[in-house]
């Protein structure tokens, strides 16, 4: 009998998802890029130590999600230009002596990029995160570089979402 159950919603499960015309955010992607993608990443002077963080998440985006290989500018047929516009802590908690117990990391990147038919497009992105502040010094500084890491992978998440959407347009 639970052997039954599980075949019948099982197969209900699967007939749904291909009933409804379901097809993964990289076969939208496909309609946007080709398979070589050049990535270029452009630093904010304030803070030059966030820039590898950016460049290792596009190029995982792009090994990834998109099912493609990073190339060169001159062998690329598309282009990511991500220009890294800084990091800004907000404060959102205190205790009772007035100190900082929490902020808010808020993370902006710009986004152009060129499609396979040489067509711009513009996104500019901002992630917000939380994190919390400890009494030892070396650990509020490795939750902050988390933070930012954290705020970088957001955006550039918030960044597929908008190529697949694109791509769905273009379709």
């Amino acid at each position: 009998m639970l052997k039954s159950l599980y075949f019948f919603i099982s197969t209900s499960l699967i007939m749904i998802i291909v009933g409804c015309g379901y097809q993964p955010s990289s076969k939208y992607v496909r309609n946007v890029f080709d398979e070589s993608v050049y990535i270029e990443v452009k630093v904010d002077p304030a803070e030059p130590e966030n820039a590898p963080y950016l460049t290792d998440e596009l190029r995982k985006i792009i090994i990834q999600r998109f099912n493609g290989k990073v190339a060169s500018k001159e062998t690329a047929k598309n282009s990511i230009i991500a220009t890294y516009k800084g990091t800004q802590f907000i404060p959102i908690a205190y205790d009772q002596a007035g100190y900082i117990t929490r902020y808010a990391t808020i993370v902006k990147v710009e986004f152009d990029l060129i499609d396979k038919n040489g067509k711009n497009f513009h996104k500019t992105i901002t992630a917000t995160t939380q994190e919390g502040i400890s009494e030892s010094a070396l650990q509020t500084s490795t939750s902050r570089i988390s933070s930012i890491k954290l705020g970088l992978q957001k955006a550039s998440d918030e960044f597929i979402s908008f190529v697949s959407s694109t791509g769905a347009n273009l379709k």
